[in-house]
């Protein structure tokens, strides 16, 4: 009877070491070169339609925006540093990345389109 007992216990903590790895692979993954692809991948293309410097806001008309799950339309967004308006101005084709901040869309990235 011990037997079985010891034999159950040591499948069930081998089941545990081997079901436990891969959250062990991806803890000890580096992270800092996935981003940088990551982020690229979630880039999002767009026209400028208006800038507003003072404001720290840019209207953009832009594709779907996959990251947050949201369909191509026109709308306002605020900047992160208003420095990333520097340079636009309306009709110019960018890439851009968004971040969802507390409910307001923020624009971290702006780049022109290649």
């Amino acid at each position: 009877m011990n037997s079985i007992k010891t034999v159950l216990t040591l499948t069930a903590m081998s089941w545990g070491v081997v079901l436990s790895m891969p959250a062990l692979a991806q803890a000890n993954m580096d992270h800092s070169k996935m981003g940088m692809s990551q982020e690229a991948s979630m880039m999002t293309d767009g026209e400028v339609r208006k800038i507003d410097q003072a404001a720290g806001k840019l209207t953009l008309k832009h594709g779907e925006i996959k990251n947050l799950d949201m369909p191509g339309m026109t709308m306002v967004f605020a900047v992160k540093d208003k420095a990333l308006l520097n340079n636009l101005k309306p009709g110019d084709k960018v890439k851009f990345m968004v971040v969802n901040e507390a409910g307001k869309m923020i624009v971290t990235d702006i780049q022109p389109a290649k």
